[in-house]
């Protein structure tokens, strides 16, 4: 690679709402996303929630000559929703599918069909390697009583540690080492995070991370005031979920880091306003975002920057915190929850037990067979009830038990002493709020 070396990189990203039967005027914004995309002609299309394969096939079809090389990434019972558009040849790609995405008897909501994931495609450009993620987390349904808050955490602390580029910053063993950067001179992460800046998933995110976001960071910027990509000009978005927000929401994101000793910088920013510029009808109820990036080898520094000390490390250690007593309360639900379907089977076995006894004593025989089903429903729904939550508090235990190293370790690392027991470190955080350890 040349010292001179640079590179341009333009990415799109939408969120296309392309559920079948349900979204609205779903094909004819697929064909026009596919007009734009070929008008455009960007380096990366990543896109989420295109729930129809058929869709995917569609676009392939009809951006092959510009974009020949595209995947679509399958989890789940309905599918990740992911895919990605490339100008460039894949190396290689692979995903994960999140451990925890929601409760499969919430059918209205559908999350948990889905099989959230991240996919992550291996790109070789002008001698560099670039890692290109793309996902899309756990919908938040009520921001007042969000039941999904702690899979949702969950979800970015498994993102990130998927992801894990930050150098420099924690030594080497407090990574994750299961992490698929390694190798990459550049990180791209794109997708719709259904976190707010500043929600704790989103902080956690980029903190282990050390991700930049677009928004923030580029210098020309246009689109919606505060980079909102759920605005309220839009006809598809539904406008009393957006009362507490009169400019709109900003959960898609762009968010890039350079390694390797590379520079690389957001020059530019934009997205649609609530329509298409071409057709002025909106291409989903998401806005999408276009960034235009520059990679260049890194100035010479003089004056090289020093490690950073504790109080620069805080923000790090005080989110981390922060995630470990959210998951270890969304364990704490998952657990009441699998006790209650525990007393429900004893007690949907008792009821089979003097049921059989009824029926064979020959006493309101009837009565006893019509009662039978529903009481052998009720059981077998409670033990899956039990089972989902039993999985549910096991899953935010094992993350909660790697945060809980991870924050041991730092602390050991900054010289700070040992991590506070969690007893101690709740009672801090929650007055007198007690956990058995």
């Amino acid at each position: 690679m040349k010292p001179n070396f640079s590179l341009r990189l333009r990415v799109f990203n939408l969120n296309c709402w392309g559920i079948p039967y349900l979204s609205k005027h779903r094909a004819d914004r697929v064909k026009r996303l596919g007009d734009f995309l070929n008008r455009e002609s960007f380096d990366l299309a990543l896109l989420e929630e295109v729930w129809s394969e058929q869709d995917f096939q569609y676009l392939r079809q009809k951006l092959l000559p510009a974009y020949p090389a595209a995947h679509y990434f399958r989890s789940g019972i309905i599918g990740s929703g992911l895919c990605v558009f490339s100008k460039h040849p894949i190396q290689e790609f692979t995903q994960h599918v999140f451990t925890l995405n929601g409760y499969p008897y919430m059918i209205h909501h559908g999350d948990w069909f889905c099989g959230k994931a991240v996919g992550l495609l291996v790109l070789r450009l002008g001698g560099l390697v670039l890692n290109a993620y793309v996902t899309h987390l756990h919908a938040e349904y009520s921001r007042q009583k969000d039941i999904y808050l702690a899979h949702r955490v969950a979800q970015a602390w498994e993102l990130a540690q998927f992801i894990q580029c930050r150098e420099g910053f924690l030594p080497h063993h407090l990574g994750s080492p299961s992490h698929t950067s390694k190798k990459a001179d550049v990180v791209l992460l794109c997708g719709d995070l259904n976190l707010h800046p500043k929600d704790l998933g989103c902080r956690l995110l980029k903190e282990w991370t050390g991700l930049h976001d677009a928004y923030l960071e580029t210098q020309d910027f246009k689109g919606p005031e505060e980079g909102c990509t759920m605005v309220p000009e839009n006809c598809y978005v539904n406008r009393q979920e957006l009362e507490q927000f009169p400019l709109g929401i900003r959960i898609d994101y762009v968010l890039y880091k350079a390694v390797s000793g590379l520079y690389i910088s957001c020059k530019t920013l934009r997205t649609t306003t609530g329509h298409e510029p071409h057709s002025g009808s909106p291409l989903s109820d998401h806005e999408a975002l276009m960034a235009t990036l520059c990679v260049r080898h890194s100035p010479p520094r003089h004056n090289p920057s020093p490690i950073p000390g504790p109080a620069e490390r805080s923000p790090l250690i005080s989110v981390l915190r922060e995630a470990w007593t959210e998951l270890d309360q969304g364990m704490a639900q998952g657990r009441w929850w699998a006790t209650v379907a525990g007393y429900v089977i004893g007690l949907g076995l008792l009821l089979l037990a003097l049921l059989c006894a009824l029926a064979a004593g020959g006493e309101i025989r009837e009565v006893a067979v019509l009662l039978w089903t529903p009481s052998v429903g009720l059981v077998l729904g409670a033990g899956a009830f039990y089972l989902f939550h039993v999985q549910e508090a096991k899953g935010l235990c094992r993350a909660r038990a790697e945060l809980q190293h991870v924050l041991g370790r730092a602390r050991e690392a900054q010289d700070l002493g040992p991590e506070p027991q969690p007893t101690l470190l709740l009672g801090r955080q929650e007055g007198d709020r007690a956990e058995e350890q």
